[in-house]
């Protein structure tokens, strides 16, 4: 009796042995067809920029001009995400009336709000209609046909720019505050973070935008909108401090500007 049970033990571990074995190699073959067939990308959007094509924005445009902007950026990051999450829906023609399509609308409407904005207290800029239409580069590891014209994205061309994209400072706020009341500080602590966090988000920038625009890029899609972020936070560590003491004046004004190292 005891050599059956022995017997059957073994035969029992035997069979489990297998099936973990069939599972196994299941497994394995399942996850090589998803790798094979996620190999493809379904490529990028890239639209032309329209920060260096604007001529000197006047200040009173300048928090309009950079929300629409931003507005761009995200249009561009919504379609690319769309272009993910929909990838193999749709016939030869999807991607053109549902993505691109509705993008160029959106962007061609962004783009006549700037330039009415700056139309308000200037010349309003002409030719910008063109700066609406977009494209997709093909992406991931299928080829494309022999007659395909493949348009190399714009990151490629990033290799031939100088080695480093420079550096964003800005004057220290801390160092010119007077004694700040007790029931103060707090609020002052959170809004001197603040303009850290807002510098360090220009330099990111700064890194991940370099090679696009023109001349003009930086100073209206980087440096401005930032000198526009710090003059709000200072003038609220200023306003912070002149609930309980004297308010500091001038400080906004004096070191809301930053500078491109």
């Amino acid at each position: 009796m005891s050599t059956r049970n022995t017997k059957r033990r073994w035969l029992g571990v035997g069979t489990g042995a297998v099936a973990l074995l069939i599972v196994g190699l299941g497994l394995g073959v399942a996850a090589a067809s998803s790798s094979s067939s996620s190999a493809a990308g379904p490529g990028a959007i890239v639209c032309p920029a329209v920060a260096d094509k604007l001529p000197a924005i006047p200040a009173p445009a300048q928090d309009e001009v950079t929300r629409n902007l931003q507005q761009l950026d995200t249009q561009i990051a919504e379609a690319n995400n769309r272009l993910v999450t929909s990838q193999g829906q749709g016939g030869p023609n999807f991607v053109n009336n549902a993505i691109l399509g509705p993008l160029k609308d959106k962007r061609a409407a962004t783009i006549d709000r700037i330039a009415i904005a700056i139309g308000r207290h200037a010349a309003r800029p002409t030719g910008l209609d063109g700066l609406a239409g977009c494209t997709l580069v093909a992406g991931g590891a299928a080829q494309p046909p022999a007659t395909a014209v493949v348009v190399p994205p714009p990151v490629v061309a990033q290799t031939t720019e100088p080695a480093a994209a420079g550096t964003i400072t800005c004057p220290s706020v801390a160092d010119e505050l007077p004694a700040i009341p007790a029931p103060a500080q707090a609020e002052v602590a959170r809004n001197l973070q603040l303009l850290d966090t807002q510098i360090a988000e220009a330099n990111r920038r700064l890194v991940t935008s370099r090679g696009e625009g023109g001349p003009n890029f930086v100073n209206n899609a980087i440096l401005g909108p930032l000198k526009d972020k710090r003059f709000a936070t200072i003038n609220r560590i200023a306003t912070a401090i002149g609930r309980h003491a004297p308010r500091p004046e001038g400080l906004a004004e004096a070191l809301s500007a930053c500078t491109l190292n």
